[in-house]
């Protein structure tokens, strides 16, 4: 696809993020119906109005697009974001509510706001110091308490493959900016122990969660967009990082997710999207897990981390994206926030709902095709 063309996609997915709203009928549901939250139906995940992880994810991608055509269009936009969040008051620290941080970290290089800096810096301390942990160190997947955005959900003894991309990349984004070795350390730390954890050798993917009060992995399902958090946040991580990984490290960490990528690359559909349970090709194909993982994959090759061949994958895999977009820009087969299952019809019952994330990640895996684009 040319070039022109996939920024008039770019444009129109984006345009629709910065307007999206809540869904007809969401905000209706019964919060004390945990089958109805459950299934995906959180009122707070939907629109970009929140400070929270879908909206995090969605500002995510104003960055990097940004990053690709040397411009600051969006800054605007992510300011005032920022200050309407403030000025309202901002949710419960956990690792979900950490995934904004990234666009206001991106947003502090350019702009002179000293107290933005300031939470930046005390939210990475945060995390290192106050998180809660499971055993061997590692972050315990904390979210944002359902109805009331002050409190949270502990999740005690419990690892999410969500958290390298939500906090993990944000805490070693910090770590190189301020040069903070602590952090730095503290972010390789994260990466290994949720490798030792959550992924499956054999299959060469990752299971979403693990849980150490009773010690497995939930219903030990490799979830479309869990894999994918790793897919992108671990090459964005990889390349955020440079150096300052000390090598045996970062070649096992690498390896790790060449073997996932070898592995993804074998189970894409022939429309060029993944299964929502990956190993289960008739389960629903889904876009936003789809995106970040075409996203992660093309920007490998861009870095020179895996090879050529495989940036036909994320070629056929934006051509299915493309697919997905509308008129209005609008990304659908998008699946809603999901909790951890203890079986495969968990995640089959999610609801499917535009999302901030679906709208970002689709962007994402759009300006990594920027670069491979012919003018």
């Amino acid at each position: 696809m040319k070039r022109a063309q996939l920024n008039e996609l770019i444009d129109r997915v984006n345009d629709r993020l910065m307007h999206l709203g809540m869904p007809e009928g969401a905000g209706k549901v019964d919060l004390t119906d945990l089958k109805e939250v459950f299934k995906g139906l959180n009122p707070r995940d939907f629109g970009i109005e929140e400070w929270d992880w879908p909206q995090g994810v969605g500002l995510y991608g104003f960055v990097q697009l940004q990053k690709a055509r040397g411009n600051t269009d969006y800054d605007g936009f992510l300011i005032d974001w920022v200050k309407k969040n403030l000025e309202r008051g901002l949710p419960s620290r956990n690792i979900n509510t950490t995934a904004p941080y990234l666009a206001v970290l991106d947003v502090t290089r350019r702009h002179h706001f000293p107290q933005w800096e300031e939470l930046c810096k005390a939210h990475a301390d945060w995390l290192v110091h106050d998180l809660p942990r499971t055993r061997d160190g590692g972050f315990q997947h904390v979210t944002t308490g359902i109805p009331d955005r002050n409190s949270v959900i502990l999740n005690e003894g419990q690892l999410w493959d969500d958290t390298l991309f939500m906090a993990v990349l944000f805490l070693g984004q910090m770590g190189v900016r301020y040069e903070n070795q602590e952090w730095i350390d503290e972010s390789i730390h994260q990466f290994l122990v949720h490798i030792e954890y959550l992924y499956e050798r054999s299959a060469g993917l990752f299971y979403h969660g693990w849980t150490f009060n009773g010690n497995h992995n939930f219903g030990k399902v490799f979830w479309n967009r869990g894999n994918s958090w790793f897919t992108y946040g671990c090459v964005a991580y990889l390349e955020v990082m440079g150096g300052r990984i000390p090598a045996p490290a970062r070649t096992f960490i690498l390896d790790v997710w060449r073997h996932q990528a070898e592995a993804l690359a074998g189970l894409q559909n022939d429309s060029g999207l993944w299964p929502t349970v990956l190993d289960d090709p008739d389960s629903y194909e889904e876009a936003s897990g789809s995106a970040a993982i075409a996203a992660g994959i093309l920007l490998g090759v861009r870095s020179g981390l895996l090879d050529p061949s495989y940036a036909a994958v994320g070629r056929k895999a934006v051509e299915g994206l493309i697919r997905c977009i509308g008129e209005d820009g609008t990304v659908e087969k998008v699946s809603s926030g999901t909790a951890m299952g203890m079986d495969k019809q968990h995640y089959l019952d999610i609801v499917i709902r535009p999302m901030a994330y679906g709208q970002s990640l689709t962007s994402l895996a759009l300006t990594e095709a920027l670069y491979l684009a012919e003018e």
